[in-house]
């Protein structure tokens, strides 16, 4: 778990790598199931096209209908799943034994999230992403690969950024107290090196390597 720009679906990754186990986020359960007409994909369809929220049953369905696929009977890693309480509760009832076995929390403060996200740049050509300081052109504002303008999207425009980091941080906390009532939260500092970043993970999932 972590807010938009903690780097959590890049070590999401890296945690399933290390377990040798599959990872998953909502979206990608979201967009495979648009893409493929499922029952699901088009109940979820009908809500995101009426600006609602899928509810959270529609998405509980969609994990466990991955979760209970064959080749993820050794376990597997949930991206930024769940974020609301109902959803992790749903979640510990349908699993065997305890539920969940570990939770890691990507902790990065509000400011730097904000220069995380705003200073992000897409290329209007060939859609090569860059970033204002970590990842800047050659030339302002041109990008190296094809020479056309580079552009902010909408929603990493400062005053969108702010609203999302809000509605996350109001609905996920509840959700992180829950894990950590039951001793499954464990929190990295997020906000050093990717590097910096596995060493911790390391620490924390290899134990569990069978």
């Amino acid at each position: 778990m972590g807010p938009p720009g903690s780097g959590k679906g890049t070590q999401a990754s890296y945690i399933a790598d290390i377990l040798d186990v599959n990872s998953v986020s909502t979206g990608d359960l979201f967009r495979d199931n648009l893409a493929c007409g499922t029952e699901l994909g088009i109940l979820a369809k009908g809500y995101m096209e009426r600006g609602e929220y899928v509810p959270d049953n529609v998405t509980v369905n969609m994990i466990m209908e991955w979760i209970n696929d064959s080749k993820n009977n050794s376990g597997f890693v949930l991206d930024g799943f769940p974020r609301t309480i109902m959803q992790a509760e749903e979640l510990d009832g349908r699993l065997d034994h305890k539920g969940v076995d570990k939770v890691v929390f990507f902790d990065v403060g509000f400011d730097k999230l904000v220069n995380r996200l705003t200073g992000r740049l897409i290329c209007r050509g060939c859609q090569k992403p860059y970033h204002e300081l970590f990842a800047p052109p050659a030339m302002k504002n041109i990008c190296d690969s094809c020479g056309d303008n580079l552009y902010q999207r909408e929603d990493d425009k400062i005053e969108v950024v702010e609203n999302r980091l809000n509605v996350y941080k109001e609905s996920t906390e509840p959700v992180l107290k829950y894990y950590d009532d039951s001793c499954k939260l464990e929190t990295v500092d997020a906000s050093r090196s990717i590097e910096l970043v596995r060493q911790d993970l390391n620490s924390l999932v290899g134990g569990m390597v069978s």
